[in-house]
């Protein structure tokens, strides 16, 4: 068995309008029982996932807000992998009127089109922050971190290689961990730039495609996959 875990996007990927179907969830079960890992790679803060979905046990690790948080559900074990703005930052988004505007264990998060503002204040207090689009989310984050640098930490806790996963999104601060997947895939409503530089593209969209990839997956590892691979931008030394 080649591919040993799936690494799986959230909003967009697994769930649409932030919900996961039954027949979604069923498709996650049955990978788990294939012997595969599961690793769910996500923007959102926890307590925000917690929220909208009750199956965050069928995954071996979470990777909350865009890779600065890891969560592992089976003993609810967190680690946090940088440091939050200062309130100053915060606060000076709420005097600008920057709404909605959330702050998780690291990052800051808002909606276009308040991009603009959360650069000038950035560059006011000269803070050295990166933002991260996700199609209308507006994500901040300490620089070095992104979905990537979250997944390869979840790795490492597994001794898994990234050679052996298999990551599946939609959008586009899903580029950074598909990059690194062994085998990277973009469901049927991903972005056309995402859809470009993935492996293959699901039929289906959102959970269906997950669960399409799921069910090839394990019938057949991907084998009829690897013949015929057309690499679109990813590098290959990062797989």
């Amino acid at each position: 068995m080649r591919y040993l875990a799936l690494a799986c996007d959230y909003d967009g990927t697994l769930a649409a309008d932030g919900r996961v179907g039954d027949e979604t969830v069923a498709a996650l079960e049955r990978l788990r029982v294939s012997g595969r890992k599961l690793i769910l790679v996500t923007g959102r803060e926890l307590n925000d996932l917690f929220s909208v979905f009750s199956h965050t046990q069928l995954f071996d690790w979470v990777v909350a807000e865009n890779g600065a948080l890891l969560y592992q559900p089976s003993g609810r074990e967190e680690k946090v992998l940088g440091e939050r703005p200062p309130e100053a930052f915060i606060q000076a988004l709420r005097d600008r009127g920057v709404q909605p505007l959330s702050a998780g264990r690291v990052i800051v998060a808002t909606w276009r089109p308040h991009e603009t503002a959360v650069l000038d204040v950035i560059a006011e207090l000269g803070l050295e922050f990166q933002v991260i689009f996700n199609k209308g989310a507006v994500m901040v984050l300490p620089p070095g971190i992104d979905k990537a640098t979250g997944l390869a930490a979840v790795l490492k806790e597994l001794g898994l290689s990234a050679h052996h996963v298999v990551g599946i999104g939609d959008a586009e601060n899903d580029h950074a961990f598909l990059s690194l997947c062994g085998c990277a895939v973009a469901v049927a409503n991903a972005l056309p730039a995402l859809k470009e530089r993935a492996d293959f593209v699901t039929r289906a969209d959102h959970g269906a495609g997950v669960a399409e990839l799921i069910d090839e997956l394990i019938a057949t590892d991907l084998c009829a996959r690897e013949q015929k691979r057309g690499r679109g931008s990813f590098p290959d030394s990062a797989r």
